[in-house]
């Protein structure tokens, strides 16, 4: 027969695992909740809350693609917003932020910070400052082209560290010239849809473009036609011989 001492210890030792569970359980939550936001922006929110908290207008939403799905592109610059000064003040170093929208869900941030607001960091200090908000990075300094960068990109840019869970992804990049930091936080199912309905939009831009094309050069005949009618019924009420 076991000992009651020894029972009360399995009990102590179960219960102190169950709560270990737990607190593992929702730390998770809470990093998976971080890793999916930047400041107050949320991944998943519709392009009218952006909007709000930007104050950007949705008239100067870009469209990218209208199908196989709605895809559009908002673009931030915080400065426009505050005067220099008051920007310098409160410290904020973010030149820029391209919200990526997906079916009115936003997919994508990339954040481009200022160059003369993080001159002289290395990417240890970089890593240091996310990882308070982030936590510790999946993987540090690793070389290679970054995933979800646009092809039209000029400037190559390098990894310097990453932050992954099941649903998020948040991916330290520095420019190969200039030193400039950017910030990728990217929802990784919006991310994977938005990526196949370019691909998709790419093939049916191709498909279509004779259609299109042939489309252009009938309605420019027809504006041609109609201008030379509008001048010939003006010209001919008042024309004298």
């Amino acid at each position: 027969m076991p000992s009651s001492a020894s029972s009360s210890d399995r009990v102590c030792r179960l219960a102190f695992c169950i709560s270990l569970l737990a607190v593992l359980a929702l730390t998770a939550g809470v990093r998976a909740q971080e890793l999916g936001q930047y400041r107050d922006f949320r991944l998943g929110a519709s392009l009218a809350s952006v909007s709000a908290l930007t104050g950007a207008p949705i008239t100067g939403v870009t469209l990218i693609h209208e199908r196989p799905a709605l895809m559009q592109e908002l673009r931030w610059i915080p400065s426009y917003s505050a005067t220099v000064q008051e920007s310098r003040a409160r410290g904020d170093a973010v030149q820029l932020i391209v919200f990526s929208f997906y079916e009115d869900q936003l997919s994508r941030l990339m954040i481009d910070y200022d160059r003369t607001r993080t001159v002289g960091l290395t990417d240890g200090d970089m890593i240091e400052a996310l990882s308070e908000v982030y936590g510790e990075p999946l993987a540090a300094k690793t070389s290679g082209t970054l995933d979800g960068e646009r092809n039209d990109e000029s400037v190559a840019t390098r990894r310097v560290a990453q932050w992954v869970d099941a649903g998020y992804t948040v991916t330290l990049s520095r420019w190969a010239y200039g030193a400039a930091f950017r910030l990728n936080v990217e929802s990784t199912r919006l991310g994977a849809l938005a990526r196949t309905a370019d691909a998709r939009a790419l093939v049916l831009d191709a498909r279509e473009a004779p259609q299109r094309e042939a489309a252009r050069l009938k309605q420019d005949a027809q504006d041609k036609r109609d201008a030379q009618e509008k001048a010939r019924t003006a010209n001919k009420t008042t024309f004298q011989p």
